[in-house]
């Protein structure tokens, strides 16, 4: 492995990836990871991935999802149920510093594609592993899609404390948290081996990071034994983000999100929206009484909102340094991209990288792949590499 701190192409050039990963969870892992300059070589199935067709695109491969997904990656048609394609993918292993795979346990072991197995073939392999549950629970093999996560992990129960009704968050939360984490994880264990030259196995439950990722503000009184609550109120969940009331503001001509996250910034909004006796409202006094009257106060905040414009509360909230912002739409969102060229899906809207770092070219090195395109491509540099490898060793 070649760690750059600042290559043209990122600080992850020169780190070969094998992704075995399917639909978002660890497909958006190694998009991170291959926009940071990693090599990732993408197996797939005859047809593609799943992603490929969620939702519509400009090509029967290739969604609107997956023009940003698939982007830096390089895709390779193996059969994974036959032995030549299982033993493509141990050649490939040994050219790998990261295996990564969202596969179920048991489909692992039945494929040779667990760690135990790799690991005999490369011995310094960096290998991360997600699904549903942890590995040793009795749900280690059951299927767990973004849906199943969240109402396993207090989503759904929460969405009711506020709505009424258990819901689930109109986007697929569990899947991009735990993408996220992946990513994160094989970071970290990519420099721990710089420092060790050990590999290490890595797993990612979705369950278990979604229930530290939920209770990290939600589990408030509860995390202490005996419970701490106040009065008439549960001892779990963070009662601010739980308020029906925290919602962007109506305005006279449009929408506002104002957040007064202080006791002097509810002071000087609502002394602006002259009520009288707004430095001294005890609902604002210090933190603590801020945090136990967010019903209330969002929806005063609310109210004034409506007197004024959009733009005059924004020009009103920079001056004063209250965080505030327009609404959003997905539409206007999508439209403020920049546009890219594929060459055979034509321009398309790129999602921005998720970190920057300098010194290295944000862009995409390589376009998303059709499904299995670069097969011809990456097997005859493993034909090369086996060659140079054999005429070392004669040579020696």
């Amino acid at each position: 492995m070649n760690v750059q701190e600042s290559g043209s192409h990122g600080p992850l050039e020169g780190v070969r990836i094998l992704d075995l990963t399917r639909v978002i969870m660890g497909p958006l892992a190694t998009q991170v990871l291959a926009d940071q300059g990693a090599d990732v070589i993408l197996v797939e199935a005859a047809g593609g991935d799943t992603n490929r067709v969620m939702g519509p695109g400009p090509h029967d491969d290739l969604s609107g999802i997956a023009l940003n997904l698939l982007r830096n990656k390089r895709s390779i048609d193996v059969d994974l149920k036959s032995e030549e394609g299982r033993e493509t993918i141990r050649q490939l292993v040994r050219t790998c510093d990261v295996a990564v795979s969202t596969m179920r346990p048991h489909v692992l072991a039945r494929l040779g594609l667990d760690y135990e197995t790799l690991r005999e073939i490369r011995p310094d392999l960096v290998y991360c592993q997600a699904q549903g549950f942890p590995l040793g629970s009795e749900q280690e093999n059951e299927p767990a899609y973004d849906d199943i996560i969240q109402a396993a992990t207090g989503v759904a129960d929460l969405m009711e404390r506020v709505y009424g009704e258990a819901t689930l968050m109109p986007t697929i939360l569990a899947d991009k948290v735990c993408g996220l984490v992946m990513a994160q994880a094989i970071a970290a264990a990519l420099f721990a081996r710089e420092r060790t030259g050990r590999g290490q196995h890595i797993e990612v439950p979705m369950a278990q990071t979604m229930t530290a990722f939920m209770l990290t503000e939600h589990g408030a009184g509860a995390i202490s034994e005996p419970h701490v609550h106040a009065p008439g109120k549960p001892a779990s969940g963070y009662p601010r983000i739980l308020s029906p009331d925290r919602k962007p503001h109506p305005t006279s001509d449009g929408l506002v999100h104002m957040l007064p996250y202080s006791p002097k910034h509810y002071a000087a909004l609502f002394t602006e929206a002259g009520i009288e006796g707004a430095a001294d409202d005890p609902r604002y006094a210090d933190a603590r009484a801020t945090l136990a009257n967010s019903d209330s106060l969002y929806r005063d905040v609310r109210r004034i909102a409506m007197t004024r414009t959009t733009e005059e509360w924004l020009s009103y909230c920079q001056r004063t340094g209250i965080p505030a912002t327009r609404v959003a739409k997905i539409e206007d969102m999508v439209e403020a991209l920049p546009l890219d060229h594929h060459p055979v899906a034509g321009d398309y809207h790129m999602l921005p990288s998720m970190a920057r770092f300098a010194g290295a070219d944000a862009n995409v090195r390589r376009p998303a792949p059709l499904p299995g395109q670069d097969t011809t491509e990456v097997l005859t540099e493993l034909k090369e590499r086996q060659a140079s490898d054999t005429a070392t060793d004669g040579a020696s």
